[in-house]
């Protein structure tokens, strides 16, 4: 059974850094598209990040040049670091996998960020 454990969340001030780790475990196979997503309280998930298997990067444009998006493929292994974080960036922020081949897609179980001072 494949898993996606995040981890990494808490709580920091407007203007801090926070390092978001997501790792597969079991029988995911080869992963293709990796990426975040996040969901305030009231509103739709909404995408935050992604990275291809080769290293191609997309951001929000909410997030871009505060966040860095990252994988190590031999770790099955995914991180977000995000900078310069604003009480607008508060979210459970969740991580999506993709099998290379297939349409299997997979989640983690959400880990929550909270910026406030």
């Amino acid at each position: 059974q494949v898993q996606l454990v995040e981890s990494g969340g808490g709580l920091v001030q407007p203007g801090g850094s926070l390092r978001l780790s997501c790792a597969a475990s079991g029988s995911i196979g080869t992963i293709g598209d990796m990426g975040w997503y996040r969901q305030a309280p009231g509103k739709q998930r909404e995408f935050v990040a992604s990275t291809t298997r080769s290293g191609s990067t997309n951001y929000a444009d909410s997030v871009k040049g505060r966040f860095t998006i990252s994988r190590d493929n031999a770790k099955n292994t995914m991180y977000l670091q995000m900078n310069s974080l604003k009480p607008e960036d508060t979210a459970v922020y969740y991580c999506n996998m993709k099998r290379l081949f297939g349409s299997a897609d997979y989640w983690g179980q959400g880990t929550q960020v909270t910026v406030s001072s």
